[in-house]
């Protein structure tokens, strides 16, 4: 009787929102009143409706649609497996939200199954909220052979932050057979040359690989690339910077673009460089593409230079939202519009750089080493190097130096933190490390960086 009221309640839910007259809100007020009353008879499906909603929380709705699924005759069984739950810290909404998904578990055997499943995601360094989280996106998980699934990315060299990683991103992956199909795919992988430990950093990061098809998706992707890219060392590093590749229809995506891309007049050896060095420009919608060509063209960008290509790499990457907020950061520190794109033209990859690390190089540039706004956004090199590892253990170098008077005041600041890091050594700290043995603790970072003695010339 109450599957029968169910179904009613349905229709009658359906007919109100169609309706323009309130009639419907009297008959499903009827109906609950109806379902109420079945759910306290003593047949076993109302049984089931009454466990669902006063042990579970369900509302009676749900109780009954669920209802459809299972059939509770005994307390025992349900009982021990919600209080697994609670023993595990999942809050009453959460249990509420997997029992809705998956009422079956209720019947499931919590100490065969359940239990020892919990204990293994438990292992893998999942917390009471994570482990929550994770279930309710597939309850499946936890009447899955848990085990042999973990054992299975242990024995091909994922570590247990890995395998928690993809568990949490995909627990779906459970549900698969590890070595009829997870297995194949990994040996495909191994067979372009990825190591071991590549495979498991690259699915770990994007496990949604594992559900493609290897003959309808993968395989075919793989072909795509070794036509556009001639070899497989250049099909590793693409795959390399973005595993995301593979999820791709490639001869959809990729041909509109390259046309494009060859329509405005960059050699196919640029856009294969492109492509390699930043994969995602070229996995742009076409509109999308087209729109950052032309942005890119109206800056002044040769198509046949490297530059041009930088530049479009640069546009790829960032929404219009975040490319505008990097434009105000530099707007924050006094310079015009032409100066920001005078940077962008010198080094595209500067637009690159986080918003971030973007302010706090900026700050220490022009309040700690008095450097104008428009000197930085003629070098705009400068914006690429690590603030910590490089920008002040060097200028700790100079302070010391200065100090020492083994420097005069009028050596290029920017050439000094353009220099690369063997030159460096070779021509300042090996140098003056014998006279002045503090310098190469400076270099390591070891001696702070208070300023410098006199007032640089710029």
């Amino acid at each position: 009787m109450v599957r029968l009221v169910c179904t009613k309640l349905l229709h009658v839910k359906h007919y109100h929102k169609a309706s323009p007259f309130s009639h419907g809100c009297f008959f499903s007020i009827s109906f609950l009143r109806t379902m109420s009353e079945a759910s306290k008879s003593n047949d076993p499906l109302s049984f089931t409706v009454s466990y669902l909603q006063n042990s579970c929380g369900l509302s009676l709705e749900s109780a009954i649609l669920a209802s459809n699924k299972i059939r509770i005759e005994t307390r025992e069984n349900p009982d021990s497996v919600l209080n697994l739950m609670r023993t595990h810290g999942l809050t009453q909404a959460q249990i509420i939200k997997i029992i809705t998904d998956r009422p079956g578990l209720l019947l499931a055997d919590s100490e065969s199954k359940l239990r020892p499943n919990m204990e293994i995601f438990r292992s893998l360094g999942f917390s009471c909220n994570s482990l929550a989280k994770m279930l309710m996106k597939d309850p499946r998980v936890l009447e899955s052979d848990a085990q042999t699934v973990v054992e299975f990315f242990k024995a091909n060299s994922f570590s247990e932050k890995q395998i928690a990683t993809l568990t949490m991103k995909r627990p779906v992956l459970y549900l698969i057979n590890a070595n009829n199909i997870l297995k194949p795919k990994l040996e495909f992988f191994r067979s372009l040359g990825l190591t071991d430990l590549e495979i498991s950093r690259c699915l770990s990061s994007e496990p949604y690989i594992l559900e493609r098809s290897l003959k309808n998706q993968i395989v075919p992707c793989i072909q795509v690339l070794r036509r556009l890219l001639c070899n497989d060392k250049n099909v590793l590093k693409v795959l390399r910077a973005c595993q995301h590749v593979l999820e791709y229809n490639l001869e959809k995506v990729l041909k509109p673009n390259i046309s494009v891309l060859m329509n405005y007049g960059v050699p196919k050896s640029l856009i294969t460089k492109v492509f390699i060095s930043q994969p995602r420009a070229l996995l742009l919608g076409t509109d999308r593409l087209t729109e950052i060509m032309n942005e890119v063209v109206k800056l002044g960008f040769d198509p046949k230079n490297l530059l041009f290509v930088l530049a479009v790499r640069s546009m790829a990457v960032m929404s219009k939202t975040l490319w505008e907020k990097k434009m105000e950061a530099f707007r924050s520190f006094g310079l015009s519009e032409d100066e920001i794109f005078l940077a962008f033209r010198l080094q595209p990859m500067c637009m690159i750089t986080s918003e971030k690390k973007l302010k706090k190089l900026m700050g220490f540039y022009i309040d700690r080493l008095n450097m104008k706004p428009s000197m930085i956004s003629k070098n705009p090199n400068l914006l690429l190097l690590s603030l910590e590892k490089r920008v002040i253990p060097r200028c700790s170098v100079l302070q010391l130096l200065l100090s020492a008077g083994f420097l005069k005041d009028d050596f290029s600041i920017i050439y000094m933190l353009r220099m690369t890091e063997k030159r460096f050594m070779e021509k300042i700290v090996i140098k003056f490390e014998e006279v002045l043995p503090d310098v190469a603790k400076a270099h390591k970072g070891e001696i702070e960086f208070q300023g410098f003695p006199i007032l640089l010339k710029m």
